[in-house]
Order: C-alpha cells, then sequence, then structure tokens
C-alpha cells in the first residue's frame, strides 16, 4: 500500500471515534498492552509527561514540548485528533512522522490488527510509542485522547503527571457531574508519581488529592502556586507576568486568547516542578530560564500547533477555534465579545452525539450565523442545526459544506467585522 492507501485502510478499517463516536471508545487497555506488547513494549525506551483535562490540555501539552525542545532535547509529542494531516498527532521537535514510517508500521502489525481489531486511536498511540522509541527521542509529551483511566495513553509510567482542568464534555462516556468527570481523569495519577493540577473546583478537588493519598503521589495545585496575568497583546501574540512562588517574570508568546493564560499557568508551573526530578537536574538555572522564554515565545514555531485562536485573516478578522465544549467556548466567546467588531459573523458546525443546548444560550444573539456540518458521520447536520439554534435566537443560514459557510461569510462581511470559525474541531479543520 501507498501512504494514501494505507491511510484509507485505517480509516475504513478501525472504528474511529471522530467519526462513529462512543462505539469506538473501549473501556479497558487489553488492546493498547497487547499492541505494545507486540511492538517490544516501546512505551518503556523512553521517559514521558503524561497530560489530561477537559480543556487546554493540547496546548498544555505543546507548550511543555516547545520549552524542552529549546533546552536542546528531542522532544516527542502525541496529541490528537489532527486537523488537516493525520501526522500532525505525532511529532519530534515539531517535525511530522514520516509517511514512510506510517506505512512500514502499519504493514508490520497487520496480523495483529486483524487478530484483536483495535480501534483507530488504540493503533495510532502505539504508533507514537513505537516511532518515539525508533528515533531515541530524550522525552516524550502525551496528551490524553479522552478520560484518562482507560485512556489508551495510559500505560505510561511518567515523570509527571498533569491534570489542566474539569468541565462537561462526553458526559455519556465520562459521567455527568464534575466529579465523576474528574475520577475518569484522575485515572492517569501513578504512585509515587507527582501530579499538578490546573484548576480546581469545591467538587474536584477531593477527588483528585484522595487519590494521589491512595497512590502517595505528590499533589500540587497551579493555580495556588502560581498566577500569571496579561500585560498587552496584538495580533502576533501576548505579553504576560507570571508569578511563581517567590518571584515574577515576564515574557512573550506567540499564543493568542484568554485561555492560554490559564495554559501557561499550569505549564510554567508544572515546568517548576519538572526542574526538581532527577532527570532534570542536569540542567542549570540559566538553561531553565532561557529554554522557557524560547519555548514559550515560539509555541507555533517550535511545535507547528494551530486551530487555538487562530488568525487567518485580518480584513476582516478571521478567527479559527476548536473550543467545543461549555467551558472552553465560553472562554472563547468572551474573548470575541470585547473585539466590539461592528458586526460578528459565526460559522459554526456540531456533532450530533452532544447535548449542545447549554452551548447555544453561549453564542451572541446579534451575530449573522453560517450553519454547515463537517463531512464526517458524526456531524450534525446544518439544517437541523439551524432549526435548533433557532430556538436560541441565533438566525442564519445552512450550507453543505464548511467552506461554502466560509466563502458566503467572507463574501458578506465588511473589513472591520469579525468572523469565528468554531463548534466542532473538525469544521475548523476543513477550513484552516
Amino acid at each position: 500500500m501507498n501512504y494514501k492507501e494505507t491511510l484509507q485502510y485505517l480509516y475504513e478499517r478501525l472504528p474511529m471515534f471522530s467519526r462513529i463516536g462512543a462505539k469506538a471508545f473501549k473501556k479497558d487497555l487489553t488492546n493498547t498492552l497487547a499492541l505494545c506488547r507486540f511492538l517490544g513494549n516501546p512505551e518503556n525506551k523512553f521517559p514521558t509527561i503524561h497530560i489530561a483535562g477537559t480543556n487546554g490540555k493540547g496546548s498544555t501539552s505543546h507548550i511543555i514540548a516547545a520549552v524542552l525542545q529549546s533546552m536542546g532535547l528531542k522532544v516527542g509529542l502525541y496529541t490528537s485528533p489532527h486537523y488537516i494531516d493525520f501526522r500532525e498527532r505525532i511529532k519530534i521537535n515539531g517535525e511530522y512522522v514520516s509517511k514512510d514510517f506510517v506505512k512500514k508500521f502499519v504493514k508490520k502489525t497487520e496480523l495483529i490488527i486483524e487478530e484483536i481489531d483495535p480501534s483507530f486511536f488504540e493503533l495510532t498511540v502505539a504508533m507514537a510509542f513505537d516511532y518515539f522509541a525508533e528515533q531515541k527521542v530524550d522525552i516524550a509529551v502525551i496528551e490524553v485522547g479522552l478520560g484518562g483511566r482507560f485512556d489508551s495513553t495510559n500505560v505510561l509510567n511518567p515523570l509527571l503527571s498533569i491534570i489542566t482542568n474539569i468541565s462537561y464534555d462526553h458526559v455519556d462516556m465520562l459521567g455527568d457531574t464534575l466529579s465523576k468527570i474528574a475520577f475518569e481523569k484522575a485515572g492517569i495519577i501513578k504512585p509515587q508519581i507527582p501530579v499538578v493540577i490546573g484548576e480546581y473546583n469545591s467538587e474536584t478537588q477531593p477527588v483528585f488529592i484522595n487519590r494521589a493519598k491512595e497512590l502517595n503521589a505528590s499533589i500540587y495545585f497551579a493555580s495556588d502556586e502560581a498566577s500569571t496575568k496579561l500585560l498587552s497583546e496584538d495580533y502576533e501574540g501576548m505579553m504576560l507576568e507570571t508569578k511563581l512562588q517567590n518571584y515574577a517574570f515576564q515574557y512573550k508568546t506567540d499564543l493568542k486568547g484568554s485561555y492560554q493564560i490559564l495554559n501557561l499557568n499550569t505549564s510554567l508551573y508544572a515546568l517548576n516542578i519538572l526542574k526538581e526530578i532527577s532527570f532534570f537536574k542536569k540542567f542549570d538555572k540559566q538553561i531553565w530560564n532561557k529554554a522557557i522564554l524560547n519555548g514559550v515565545a515560539n509555541v507555533k514555531g517550535l511545535q507547528k500547533i494551530i486551530g487555538r485562536w487562530q488568525i487567518l485573516k485580518t480584513e476582516p478578522l478571521v478567527i479559527a477555534d476548536s473550543a467545543h465544549n461549555e467551558g472552553g467556548l465560553s472562554i472563547v466567546l468572551e474573548d470575541l465579545k470585547k473585539l466590539n467588531a461592528p458586526q460578528y459573523h459565526c460559522i459554526v458546525g456540531f456533532v450530533r452525539d452532544k447535548d449542545i443546548s447549554k452551548i447555544l444560550t453561549l453564542f451572541p444573539k446579534n451575530a449573522i450565523y453560517y450553519f454547515c456540518n463537517a463531512q464526517i458521520p458524526r456531524a450534525l447536520p446544518a439544517k437541523d442545526l439551524k432549526e435548533l439554534a433557532l430556538k436560541f435566537g441565533l438566525m442564519g443560514k445552512s450550507y453543505a459544506t464548511s467552506k461554502f459557510a466560509y466563502r458566503a461569510a467572507l463574501n458578506k462581511a465588511a473589513p472591520n467585522d469579525v468572523i469565528f470559525i468554531g463548534g466542532s474541531i473538525f469544521v475548523v479543520g476543513e477550513i484552516i
């Protein structure tokens, strides 16, 4: 098989969450462990940092990887899902896994694929571990796909675990209360391995504390120990100040969006904890300081992060963001309001297996809407979304594809208007 045929095989042969939803999520690690054994347990051949959370885990993973890369390390990064190119999921120092490796990996695992019938995610996690082991990375940053306890990435014994925050998402699989969701995320906490919690509330904190106590794991709460504030911003990024224990420092980042302030706060505190872990004690303070300043200033450049408050045009201002749940979208839409545009144009689409009633209440009623659906089976049809949105006072037209909706918005928007693209990572991926 050539590369295109290999991808087609993966998409069509393996159950894929982005296409079929919950049916692709398996509540055990049996297949992942079997794949790892078949490959010679590559997950044990390099140190890792494991990152879970409802929102911000992808950005936090990219920030930490960028800083570690700036220290001169060879850094693997596994994230999901991908926006445009399958290879976005598996990177080393910002470079995508080679097409040749993907082809060879699928060829060598064909027999075990037929034997155990893994999901698409299970296989891609194993692929990432195998690639990082083959390429002899110094360290890998691994983002959890969904939940934590039964996520395929949860076969690791990392140097540090990070849980960014807890919000309502995937309630059909993770639970319908914040404490239940926190319990699933807390599944990545390992015996005697330190864990950093980015944000917490009265429902989630006891869950984390109890789990850490059970496993004799040191637990740290970033929002109690560090604070980050915005000093200034422009189209290129933000200038921030972080207070960490007894000192404060200012720095620039090429990331945009107020939610990134929270992610940077979590990341910088986690990096401060990493300094005390034996693997990192060979790096002196000067190396750390330079790496942090360079890494956070160049997250996009070093790690090729996309889909987070991504500015596609400036006249009109076009912003694409993949926040897709109540917690994430509430922050993004507040940021939009602050732009005080004469007119907002919102290109939105969602998946059909999610209750979006609360989400729709967050959107501005005075915007012009372009309802669309991504080209995946899970997509909520644009006409159905239009009818549902009308009940919440959101009015506009439906379009057969994301790109048609984008073209219509560009034709209608004045130079000073703002176009927002979001609701679904898959809609964002089709446009950017």
